[in-house]
């Protein structure tokens, strides 16, 4: 019982480093379950790993409130009406989330209809190692172009909506794929259209709220609440640490990016990638 507990806080401290880190958390937790296996039912574990990366969006929500909270009337510069109820409403963040809403649509709409199809037939180490190796490509290749390119967008109010939309076409990419990573796949997504790496950042950790908060609660439709203590103490400890782990993570990740680029997790995962990848083979090998 007692290693079961520890088990959950280890899935969730390696959910609260690998969900910002653009080096893919749902790769990493199948991975992790290669060799750390939660004693419990497939309709579980598929709950737990979208609960614990609930706890992971939740650091944002803290971080961030100043940056997410629309209604107030304190610090704000550009109310949406100068009298009545919008002079409560914060006009540049009702904006962001207008961004946010438009960005998160292929994902929704595609992402649902593919998801069972994704989790029977792509959630497998070899998927995720095939990812892991390729976006890793993707991050060492785009950081050197981007390094001749001046960024044409460096804050989410310079942000068009044609521009927001596309970086929801690159999340769909992480929805399907596990491996890709979904911080990943925006933030190459938004660097390839001209977004600075801190905005890049920024607004993929604000498009993750609605996303894994949609995603948790279709889960939790779909699996239902969890049928022992046991289950809710597991739940309870991935999450809580997943959240703790988060708001360490997500204030590093932002003062690194201000003086560094992201070529390094580029070769984090394709070293991981080819890992997984001669593990998998030598496996084979030893089985015949």
């Amino acid at each position: 019982m007692i290693w079961e507990l520890i088990k959950s806080l280890i899935f969730g401290i390696v959910e609260g480093i690998t969900e910002w880190l653009p080096i893919s958390s749902t790769g990493h937790l199948i991975l992790l379950d290669e060799f750390l296996k939660l004693d419990a039912t497939d309709n579980f574990k598929e709950m737990f790993d979208v609960v614990i990366q609930l706890g992971a969006i939740l650091a944002v929500v803290v971080i961030y409130w100043h940056k997410l909270w629309p209604f107030g009337k304190k610090n704000n510069p550009k109310p949406l009406t100068q009298n009545g109820f919008g002079a409560c409403v914060k006009k540049d963040i009702l904006q962001m989330w207008c961004k946010v809403i438009v960005a998160t649509v292929p994902a929704a709409v595609i992402g649902m209809l593919l998801d069972d199809w994704s989790q029977a037939h792509l959630y497998n180490a070899w998927t995720v190692a095939i990812m892991l190796i390729l976006f890793g490509v993707a991050f060492i290749w785009i950081e050197k172009w981007h390094k001749n390119q001046k960024p044409k967008m460096n804050s989410i109010a310079s942000l068009r909506y044609n521009t927001v939309l596309m970086i929801g076409v690159f999340q769909v990419i992480a929805a399907i794929f596990p491996g890709t990573s979904r911080s990943g796949a925006t933030i190459v997504g938004a660097l390839l259209l001209g977004v600075s790496r801190t905005t890049a950042a920024e607004f993929t950790f604000f498009l993750a709220v609605p996303v894994m908060f949609g995603a948790s609660l279709l889960k939790l439709v779909k699996c239902g609440l969890p049928a022992t203590g046991m289950e809710t103490a597991m739940l309870l400890i991935g999450m809580i640490s997943a959240f703790l782990v988060s708001v360490f993570v997500i204030r590093f990740l932002m003062n690194y990016i201000k003086k560094h680029d992201f070529t390094i997790f580029g070769w984090y995962r394709i070293v991981l990638g080819l890992l997984v990848l001669i593990g998998g083979f030598t496996g084979m090998i030893g089985k015949n």
